[in-house]
């Protein structure tokens, strides 16, 4: 089996974006190449463009003088597949559709050399089914780029149930000199990225579904938490169709597990063609000159007496630092096993997944509140809307002095229904679920799903990361609230996620740390 060398010879075949997009990395990386196209033309095309960008990026002196030249001069145009024979890698970048690539596959078997490999760019469909009945399915693997390919660092490396070990390490250590970030994945549905952010928009759809929160108030709270675009918006970009329909893979590629089901209401947007940005609407307006959606903002009035802040954790000082930087007195309970903040007889406390009235009727207090989990890095000192729910048995002045105490800590209060887990801290737990999962199930490492959700969808921490900050306990207490709401499968935990948490709790043997 041929080893990969910057000087190997390459074919990328499907000349639209990410086929070019992958053309330029290749010959930026010094390869020679051959982009193909079935259409006649498309690859001719493809190249004039992708040689007038270089050229736009050379006056931009963002590449040497002569440097655009040199990286053109290295693609050529393949009038047929013999034109390329000698190639020692090949990427398709085709239809996503099995057949056809496990054809194509089949074509090039009989005009490469045995030891070459074959890499397909496909973002969902199996790759042990893309390579049954080949000759050589231990060449096949997924070489999973993201779009813009120039930009996007991530490159998921996917082997199938046959793909050889040293091919796989071979597309690894080639995607790292090209300046990727690879990580390896095993052939399931969605792979890392696609499988991972699910529950980014499947959280979304259940809280509208309920009539949670609009939509401007999701993307606020998700933005506030670092991400940058909310969930809505977010769908608007990629288009609800293509958001849809690869949910629906994911889906059915599951046999129907409730964690990845698709929601009614995205159904119907698709049905009406509000598709997003590509159609004029989706959950907004983007017609020129639409108006941007405002939030409500909450009522708030000042607390007069002091405020106790409970819990012992880092971020409970947090709170009593913030709240006295205000001129708010404070008073510590440290030993308090929940965290959050009370005064005369109300109380306000992060989010466990039991809704306000909820922890309302269980502890007698009728002025009872729950906020959002605040999960961004401090050190990147992100302050933005930030969710709380009151219970309906509290009263109107209560709820003004909670948004006036989160006002004062520097976030602006978002008022939304008595959800439970609110909009971050279910959102965030079920990503790290499913991360969970994944490692589970031995589709990756958790430091591949850090990497692969931060640069290839651009999340402000990785799962595990995450998991760090908020710890195993409260990810799996929320979760477990969230099932005995919902009484259904989806909000199950990861056996990954709840051996970590016994593994928290268990008392270690003295044998252990002996000699």
């Amino acid at each position: 089996m041929s080893t990969l060398s910057l000087d190997t010879p390459l074919l990328v075949i499907g000349a639209g974006i990410m086929g070019a997009g992958i053309a330029q990395v290749a010959a930026q990386a010094g390869h020679p190449v051959w982009l193909y196209d079935l259409r006649e033309g498309a690859a001719a095309q493809a190249l004039d463009k992708l040689a007038g960008g270089l050229q736009a990026l050379e006056a931009k002196g963002k590449l040497a003088a002569g440097q655009a030249q040199a990286i053109a001069a290295r693609i050529r145009v393949a009038g047929t597949l013999e034109d390329a024979a000698g190639a020692g890698l090949v990427v398709e970048a085709i239809v996503e559709n099995v057949g056809a690539k496990r054809s194509l596959f089949a074509q090039l078997e009989g005009l490469l050399s045995p030891d070459a490999i074959l890499a397909t760019n496909t973002s969902s469909i199996s790759i042990t089914a893309i390579a049954q009945g080949l000759k050589r399915p231990r060449q096949v693997v997924g070489m999973h780029f993201f779009n813009p390919v120039p930009l996007m660092k991530l490159v998921e490396v996917v082997s199938g149930l046959e793909t050889a070990p040293a091919v796989a390490e071979a597309i690894h250590a080639l995607a790292s000199a090209w300046g990727k970030t690879a990580v390896h994945a095993r052939s399931t549905p969605g792979f890392i990225v696609n499988r991972i952010a699910r529950p980014y928009y499947a959280e979304t759809w259940a809280l509208l579904q309920e009539q949670a929160a609009t939509p401007a108030a999701i993307d606020a709270a998700l933005r506030g938490a670092g991400f940058r675009m909310g969930p809505c918006e977010l769908m608007d970009l990629i288009g609800h169709d293509t958001n849809l329909a690869v949910t629906e893979s994911v889906y059915q590629a599951n046999y129907g597990d409730k964690r990845f089901q698709p929601s009614l209401l995205q159904r119907e947007l698709v049905d009406g063609g509000l598709l997003g940005r590509k159609s004029g609407r989706g959950f907004y307006d983007h017609a020129a000159g639409a108006a941007t959606p405002v939030l409500n903002a909450a009522p708030t009035a000042p607390v007069t007496g002091p405020v106790e802040v409970h819990g012992g954790c880092a971020f409970a000082q947090r709170l009593a630092d913030g709240l006295r930087a205000a001129g708010i007195t404070v008073e510590q309970d440290i030993g308090a096993p929940t965290v959050g903040l009370r005064w005369a007889t109300g109380r306000l406390e992060v989010t466990d997944g039991r809704p306000a009235l909820q922890r309302a009727a269980e502890a007698g207090v009728a002025d009872s509140a729950v906020f959002d989990w605040v999960v961004a890095d401090p050190a990147a000192g992100v302050r933005g809307a930030l969710a709380f729910a009151v219970a309906p048995s509290a009263s109107d002045s209560f709820a003004a002095q909670a948004a006036g105490l989160l006002a004062a800590l520097g976030w602006q209060p978002l008022r939304v229904a008595d959800a439970p887990g609110l909009i971050v801290a279910r959102t965030i737990a079920m990503l790290i679920n499913e991360a969970a999962d994944a490692v589970q199930q031995a589709v990756c490492a958790p430091d591949a799903a850090d990497a692969a959700m931060k640069l290839g969808v651009g999340y402000p921490a990785g799962p595990f990361e995450w998991l760090q900050r908020v710890g195993v306990g409260p990810v799996v207490e929320l979760l477990d609230r969230l099932d005995q709401h919902y009484r259904g499968e989806r909000y199950r935990v990861s056996p990954w996620l709840r051996r970590a948490h016994w593994q928290a709790r268990a008392p270690q043997s003295p044998a252990r740390h002996a000699g």
